[in-house]
């Protein structure tokens, strides 16, 4: 009998040793800390910190500059580098567990990776890789010198790394996530799932949404000839989609100030010396459902297609999920793709999903054409790359040209089906057919007798004025073009559309404008309730009310309706207000709750917004104008039953470029905390907070000696030399 035991003790032992290195995280990739240093002798930068601490990078060569941007965003924030990249490597389930898992799940089935692989050659020129491999260089030069700051596995970054992060995360930007939260209705576990991946890519609550204003003025719209550019998107303020400012100067014609976004080798918006552009989001329709017919219910290997089975595309994928300490449970999941795209299990059957920028990896080929051009044409044949599947764009350069450009990769769907519902998937007819060419399928506006383009995430179709404006008539139902007007749209087009001469204090004045408009969601919101039986003659409300009947809608400091009313409406109509992501449908009780949650928080339901409104970072603690929706865009998700709101999102990053009658730039910006994203011992960390509460702008040096005359820092790093 003993002998039993100790048999069955040594085979329990084995088994748990074994599971032990079954569950066993596997130890990351070593990283060559001295190929990584003998890597940046190929290279040679110069950083200058500005009074303000921010970068401006000058070499010799696109790469040595590239390698620079690199070294000196991680210096100011690692951690987000990290975390972004993570996303595109599917390790968000050994970081998060099983929710970072179904994150994991859905980029895999998303090919980036594979994609990067084996177009990386073929489709992007010698000059992009070279720069990505000198922004990889300076990555990885930095992890080799701060070891203790970069997590194990995260070095050595590789060219590939950057470009399957942007196949991997810009489909988020028009929305994938959100198509796939309708695809599993029903399905908790992946919803939840699809909320958290859109938290892991934004960095933030999944209700924020990315908005933007984007306003562009042409010198026949100017009271003294000047073209002005507005660049005023609206992110997260920390994360990794969270702005940061760069300068980069190189002698290849590389010349620009700007905003990027953690890990990205390019700026996304801002000016060169010779023009400028701005983003906002658009959600045009890019993804299409397919109702397969696969012949198993459970585990299918084929679906029928023009008649016949055909197989199914198979992967399997081995994805860790957290467990506790070294240990990960190793779960292999089977990814099935058809001729549509990849394929899901959901409540109603296996789906196919289609969806733009499946496979393209010239995103960043297009952003880097954009950073160099010097010209509009040279800027137009960058847009015509395609390579970015989404965001609306608007133009203005030195010479007086002003753009407005509804970019999208829509795609060549047959017009004989009804694309607002799930095609069948069995049809060849009905198989996407590429894209159409740039400038033939999306809206765009090039030089408006009117003199001004805006965009603030409203309709295309209002993107300028009278007579200028494209043709709703002239595009399909399918494009999935929105009619929708924001408030910050019906404002845009109130002031910049309302004034014939603009001068530069109006131009920016007009931008900080912080007004409801009547037909916005919240003022009709606000009748609604008034006219509503059950809450007009309940005098539980009648302060209330009495409190909304007294407000004409602009929200500033001493403003006393806006809490309660912003919150009453975000309730009830979702954070942007507009009548989604709503919380509780009822009107009525959602009042109910607003006005007990300022009562709680404040004491009171009507008090000044500067008590409500703050902006926030580490000993700051400041009163800030603006609100969700207003030009003048300030997002918090707070509880007002906890006191004041923190803003987190909303008006960060702002350029404001201004070209003179000479064609001479003239160039501001603003950061909502500063240079310093991470790093709180930095006397950067938040020395704009102020500035960007008072609505004011800092004016960078934008030469050589200017730099010089404000630096906070100058150093070198590489080693090549020029002979």
């Amino acid at each position: 009998m003993k002998r039993i035991f100790q048999i069955l003790g040594a085979v329990l032992l084995i088994g748990l040793i074994g599971l032990g290195l079954w569950l066993k995280t596997p130890a990351p990739a070593s990283f060559d800390r001295q190929a990584a240093l003998d890597a940046a002798e190929d290279y040679q930068v110069r950083i200058i910190r500005d009074g303000y601490g921010v970068p401006h990078i000058y070499g010799a060569r696109d790469a040595d500059v590239a390698f620079g941007l690199a070294y000196a965003h991680a210096e100011d924030d690692i951690i987000n580098m990290q975390d972004g990249r993570r996303f595109a490597r599917g390790q968000m389930g050994l970081a998060t567990g099983a929710e970072g898992a179904i994150t994991d799940y859905l980029v895999a089935t998303m090919r980036a990776r594979k994609f990067a692989e084996e177009k990386f050659d073929t489709d992007l020129s010698a000059d992009t890789r070279a720069a990505l491999a000198g922004y990889s260089a300076g990555i990885n030069l930095y992890c080799a010198e701060e070891k203790d700051r970069c997590e194990p596995g995260f070095a050595p970054v590789t060219p590939i790394d950057i470009v399957a992060s942007y196949v991997s995360r810009t489909p988020f930007f028009y929305g994938l996530d959100g198509h796939l939260t309708k695809l599993f209705d029903g399905d908790i576990a992946m919803l939840d799932a699809t909320e958290a991946t859109r938290e892991a890519y934004l960095g933030a609550d999944h209700r924020i949404t990315p908005g933007s204003n984007a306003i562009a003025v042409a010198p026949s719209r100017s009271t003294d000839g000047h073209t002005r550019l507005m660049v005023n998107s609206h992110q997260p303020f920390i994360g990794p989609v969270a702005w940061y400012e760069a300068r980069v100067k190189s002698e290849e014609g590389w010349d620009m100030i700007g905003g990027l976004f953690p890990g990205t080798p390019l700026v996304s918006h801002g000016a060169t010396p010779n023009l400028g552009w701005a983003i906002t989001v658009n959600k045009p329709d890019l993804v299409d459902f397919y109702q397969l017919e696969v012949n198993d219910d459970k585990a299918p290997t084929q679906y029928m297609f023009d008649g016949d089975w055909r197989d199914f595309e198979m992967e399997t994928v081995t994805i860790r999920v957290k467990l506790w300490g070294p240990f990960s449970f190793p779960s292999k999941q089977t990814i099935r793709r058809s001729v549509h795209g990849p394929v899901f299990d959901t409540p109603n059957g296996f789906v196919a999903v289609a969806f733009a920028g499946a496979g393209n990896v010239r995103a960043v080929e297009q952003w880097f054409r954009m950073n160099k051009a010097q010209n509009y044409a040279q800027w137009q044949d960058a847009m015509a790359v395609q390579g970015i599947p989404s965001f609306n764009f608007v133009y203005g350069d030195a010479e007086g040209n002003i753009g407005y450009y509804y970019n999208a990769q829509v795609p060549v769907r047959s017009a004989d089906w009804d694309w607002s519902k799930m095609a069948p998937g069995d049809r060849s007819d009905l198989v996407w057919q590429g894209t159409h060419p740039f400038g033939t399928a999306a809206p765009w506006v090039s030089n408006p007798a009117s003199g001004y383009v805006i965009n603030s995430n409203h309709t295309p179709f209002e993107s300028t004025g009278p007579g200028d404006k494209p043709n709703r008539a002239d595009f399909p139902a399918h494009f999935g073009i929105s009619d929708l007007m924001t408030n910050r749209g019906l404002r845009a087009q109130a002031l910049y559309g309302g004034d014939t001469e603009i001068s530069g204090e109006e131009f920016v004045r007009y931008k900080m404008d912080t007004q409801f408009d009547p037909a916005s969601g919240i003022m009709t919101h606000l009748r609604a309730l008034a006219a509503d039986p059950d809450i007009k003659d309940n005098p539980d409300f009648a302060d209330a009310l009495a409190l909304f009947a007294g407000w004409d809608g602009h929200v500033t400091g001493e403003t006393r309706a806006a809490g309660l009313a912003i919150r009453a409406t975000q309730l009830a109509r979702g954070v942007e207000m507009r009548g989604d992501g709503v919380e509780v449908p009822d009107p009525k009780a959602a009042l109910t709750q607003a006005i007990a949650e300022y009562m709680e928080g404040f004491g009171r339901i009507d008090p000044e917004w500067r008590e409500v409104n703050r902006h926030k970072r580490a000993d700051v603690d400041i009163p800030v104008d603006g609100a969700p929706d207003v030009l003048r865009a300030i997002y918090s998700i707070d509880n007002p039953k906890d006191g004041p709101l923190g803003a987190i999102a909303g008006d960060s990053y702002i350029l404001y470029a201004d070209w003179d009658e000479t064609g001479t730039p003239h160039i501001q910006t603003i950061h909502q905390y500063g240079s310093a994203t991470q790093d709180e011992t930095s006397p950067h960390y938040a020395d704009q907070a102020q500035l960007f509460a008072d609505e004011g702008f800092r004016t960078p040096p934008m030469t050589l000696d200017a730099v010089l005359a404000e630096a906070t820092r100058d150093y070198q790093i590489g080693g090549r030399t020029d002979d």
